[in-house]
């Protein structure tokens, strides 16, 4: 069951900018104040370029005309067709992105925009314009912000989404602390309206080699909680490199499952796993992805009661080429003894 979408503040109020140009020098007639309760509004309070721009006027662009700022959160290598579906087929229906994106002014770099806010209403849009509705623009919201502003801004809405990965956001922070902060968490928290301890739990996820994030069968599996029982094992040598191997093996049995359309392993157990391999004597049964060069064509279950059992799929391999790579594995299993020489 799908969870429902979360409200989006700055996005209601991006919304409803007009599309036809504003005098700006004009003041707002004055309205009554609105009572603003929530923790989200009181927020949005806290930063002058959210109330700014609902006043700025849209304008229509093409995705090929922005640059992706790398300071975003989103990495947008990780967008894909399936993950923006839905978003692709309101945008379709709308003929255009309800909500603007935010750009600036790149005057000096080979493209005139800059995109601050909306990677996925860019992705989307470029991907509608290079199937059959190339008429489709992006719209789109101009103004002048410097890297920190456009970080913070971008963050407001970030945190409102539930499809960023904690690691997508804890590399993102600790970029912006390191750049925008001197290296200073206390700045950052007080600066984007945070807990000290919530910045620094995202920020340690960036301890966590790419091997032990691989075997997640994605990265929105590896969520904050998570790093706090996997770095104290990583921190200690004796058991980093026990993790790592059973983060390979782990990595292996998730691609060999995606092969066969199997469920992946949830990330709860692959932290238990992750953690039960630090241990000094593993226990219980063992699995080994059966590999033939880089291709998964099987799995080795081992029991120590009731011995291997060996799972194939189907391959274009011969049966000398799955006994070469079965060989290996079973006399690693120790499940026989030779008898001693005559």
């Amino acid at each position: 069951m799908s969870r429902p979408r979360r409200r989006s503040i700055i996005g209601e109020a991006l919304a409803s900018t007009p599309e036809a140009a504003t005098d700006q020098s004009e003041p707002a007639a004055p309205t009554a104040p609105e009572q603003r309760t929530t923790f989200t509004a009181k927020r949005l309070d806290a930063f002058s370029e959210a109330s700014r721009m609902v006043k700025r006027p849209t304008i229509k662009l093409k995705p090929a005309e922005c640059s992706i700022w790398p300071g975003n959160a989103r990495d947008y290598q990780e967008l894909s067709e399936d993950r923006l579906r839905t978003l692709i087929e309101s945008i379709q229906a709308e003929n255009g992105n309800k909500i603007p994106v935010v750009v600036r002014r790149t005057p000096k770099a080979p493209l005139p925009y800059e995109l601050i806010i909306g990677t996925r209403r860019h992705w989307a849009v470029s991907w509608l314009n290079a199937n059959h509705y190339p008429d489709i623009d992006l719209v789109g919201i101009i103004d002048d912000l410097d890297d920190e502003a456009a970080f913070r801004l971008a963050d407001i809405e970030n945190r409102e989404r539930e499809d960023i990965s904690d690691l997508e956001r804890g590399r993102n922070y600790k970029f912006a602390v390191d750049t925008y902060y001197g290296g200073v968490q206390t700045r950052m928290a007080e600066r984007i309206k945070v807990s000290k301890s919530m910045l620094a739990r995202y920020i340690s996820l960036t301890e966590i080699p790419s091997i032990i994030v691989s075997a997640f069968n994605s990265p929105m599996d590896l969520q904050v909680r998570h790093a706090d029982k996997i770095l104290p094992a990583l921190r200690d040598p004796t058991k980093r490199h026990k993790m790592e191997e059973a983060a390979k093996a782990i990595a292996a049995e998730q691609s060999f499952r995606q092969s066969g359309d199997e469920e992946p392993i949830a990330g709860s157990a692959v932290v238990d796993r992750l953690i039960k391999a630090t241990a000094n004597r593993p226990r219980g049964n063992t699995k080994t992805v059966i590999q033939s060069g880089d291709v998964a064509i099987g799995q080795v279950d081992r029991d120590r009661s009731t011995g291997l059992t060996i799972t194939l799929k189907p391959s274009t391999l011969s049966a000398d080429e799955i006994l070469d790579a079965i060989k290996p594995l079973i006399e690693q299993s120790k499940i026989f003894q030779l008898p001693p020489p005559s």
